[in-house]
């Protein structure tokens, strides 16, 4: 099955939605990292009904109407990935979580920095919000999109009190 994609101008950069089929595959951030997501050949399509709604519902979060997404997700990655991924999910809007509580939530407690691996791993950023993970002493730590683009989405859902570790 071969990919579509389409561009996204949004606060944090243009990001790129990429859909498989019905589903949707990766929210990749303008500055990516090479192979941090692996996805194949890509073929635009910017009237692609996925990425219409992925877009749609993006561009409502960032106005602060949207807290949760309702999209159909095709997450590609080992088990284990997958495991991390779906807790990403379950953090609630507004919320974050350490690391350590992921690794425990998945049943794997001494997995930690696999869980910051498989974190960093995730290819469907802010709908998948791995910027919701944080350090243990509530720090920001490190991100796809960058820092910034970490502190802005939280201060979004309300969590400006975080400390930056630039």
């Amino acid at each position: 099955m071969s990919n579509v994609y389409t561009l996204l101008p949004s606060p944090v950069g243009t990001l790129t939605l990429v859909a498989r089929g019905d589903r949707l595959a990766a929210v990749l951030w303008e500055q990516e990292r090479a192979n941090r997501v692996r996805l194949g050949d890509l073929e635009r399509n910017d009237r692609h009904e996925v990425l219409q709604e992925v877009g749609r519902q993006l561009q409502e979060y960032f106005a602060g109407q949207r807290q949760r997404f309702d999209l159909q997700l095709d997450f590609a990655g080992t088990g284990f990935q997958r495991d991390v991924w779906a807790a990403l999910l379950t953090i609630p809007f507004g919320e974050t979580r350490s690391y350590g509580e992921i690794a425990r939530q998945i049943g794997n407690p001494s997995a930690v920095r696999a869980v910051g691996a498989a974190n960093g791993r995730n290819p469907i950023s802010i709908i998948a919000p791995c910027h919701r993970v944080i350090g243990a002493s509530g720090s920001l730590t490190g991100f796809a999109g960058g820092l910034e683009a970490k502190h802005y989405l939280l201060a979004l859902e309300g969590r400006q009190s975080l400390a930056l570790d630039f």
